[in-house]
């Protein structure tokens, strides 16, 4: 396998686990449970997991509320969304003024 083809798994890996974990933290606060750290949540998100995230967070109705989440987790979508493009663009050799 190549590069390329590692990166797009890790990153449907990583946004399938963001949206899993949404599920179960909402879960286990519903049942007052153990909750996943919120410290977690960011971190995979930050890794490339912000799609799953803020999928999760919308279906699931789970820290919608909290700032940190509300504009944090579109941010670093936004900024994996920007990277992803410069990447793309940069791989075909085009080149903007």
């Amino acid at each position: 396998m190549n590069t390329k083809t590692l990166i797009i798994i890790f990153y449907i890996v990583v946004n399938l686990l963001g949206l899993v974990l949404m599920a179960s933290d909402k879960i286990r606060a519903m049942e007052h449970r153990f909750r996943i750290p919120e410290s977690v949540l960011l971190i995979l998100s930050l890794i490339g997991g912000a799609f799953g995230t803020l999928t999760g967070m919308f279906l699931f109705h789970h820290k919608i509320r909290k700032p940190l989440f509300r504009v944090g987790i579109p941010a670093l979508l936004l900024l994996h969304v920007v990277s992803w493009a410069v990447l793309m663009l940069s791989a075909s050799s085009v080149v903007f003024l």
